[in-house]
């Protein structure tokens, strides 16, 4: 994979992007070379998605074996009237969560992988701000994420959901806050250590206990008292009980009131999505500033 071709700086001004005289006429022109930079990485970012169909193909194969295997076999065992809709069908936000997990993490590892390699070191010569590059791969890691969470948004025929235009919508707009949201936290993360060895660790052992506490697979309500206060603060939590409840703004009797609970209060959908918004705005925000830090 080629690198992408950065911004060089504008003939009218030879300063570099920061240069401005006393009117300000610099702004416009670095504005440019910022936003040409963000565009690059996302290329980047969505060529490899193109060039690399094998390996997009296999990041969808757990989630599709989730829903079918798993949720085929636990819908016979588990009565509709428990849950208010098939076992499958309330699986479905929990895969799609799954589906937009997986390339969220892939962008906190390829930050490190591009430290060590000295790709990052080549990112950082270009005319443009620090932040604006760990802006880049955060948008391009959040389109990524949503396009293979798209992918599977075909298949809510096979799971008793009807395909309705607007419940699609709804879909992908929650699995775009919910990618931007995990992009930036693995981002922060990155930021932070030097080795995906010890990133992968990390990982490994805290993302399958928030999975499990996340209401993807079964209530939260059913868990222990301790296991509520996680959820409270696990934004997979917040993530698949926006998506359910995207769900159940088309279809009746979807089981929307088995998510998060503040003290027995459910948290309206706006306001867990606002939730999702500033946690992800914040932990970019972080993670710039640590960014942006001389090494």
């Amino acid at each position: 994979m080629t690198a992408p071709t950065l911004p060089a700086p504008d003939a009218a001004t030879p300063d570099g992007p920061g240069a401005c005289d006393d009117t300000g006429r610099g702004t416009a022109p670095r504005l440019r070379h910022e936003l040409r930079a963000v565009h690059a990485l996302v290329h980047r970012d969505l060529l490899r998605l193109a060039s690399q169909p094998v390996h997009t193909a296999l990041m969808l194969v757990q989630p599709v074996l989730y829903l079918f295997i798993l949720g085929g076999g636990l819908a016979a065992l588990i009565p509709d009237a428990t849950l208010g809709v098939g076992y499958q069908t309330y699986l479905f936000p929990g895969v799609l969560m799954m589906t937009v997990q997986t390339p969220t993490i892939m962008v906190g590892i390829r930050l490190i992988t591009d430290r060590q390699s000295g790709y990052l070191r080549e990112l950082l010569m270009a005319p443009v701000s620090r932040p604006t590059l760990l802006l880049g791969s955060c948008a391009g890691g959040t389109i990524v994420s949503t396009v293979q969470g798209a992918v599977l948004l075909t298949l809510v025929g096979t799971v008793g959901l009807p395909y309705d235009p607007l419940l699609l919508m709804l879909l992908l707009a929650g699995m775009i806050l919910t990618s931007f949201t995990l992009t930036a936290l693995a981002l922060a993360l990155a930021v932070t250590l030097s080795r995906p060895e010890v990133f992968n660790m990390l990982l490994g052992l805290v993302m399958m206990p928030l999975v499990l506490l996340s209401g993807g697979f079964f209530p939260i309500k059913n868990l222990p008292g301790w296991a509520h206060a996680v959820a409270a603060v696990n934004p997979l939590a917040y993530g698949v009980d926006l998506l359910r409840r995207c769900i159940a703004l088309r279809v009746p009797g979807e089981a929307a009131g088995t998510g998060v609970r503040w003290f027995h209060w459910q948290p309206p959908l706006l306001l867990e999505g606002g939730l999702l918004l500033a946690c992800g705005t914040g932990a970019l925000l972080w993670a710039a500033h640590l960014f942006s830090r001389p090494e």
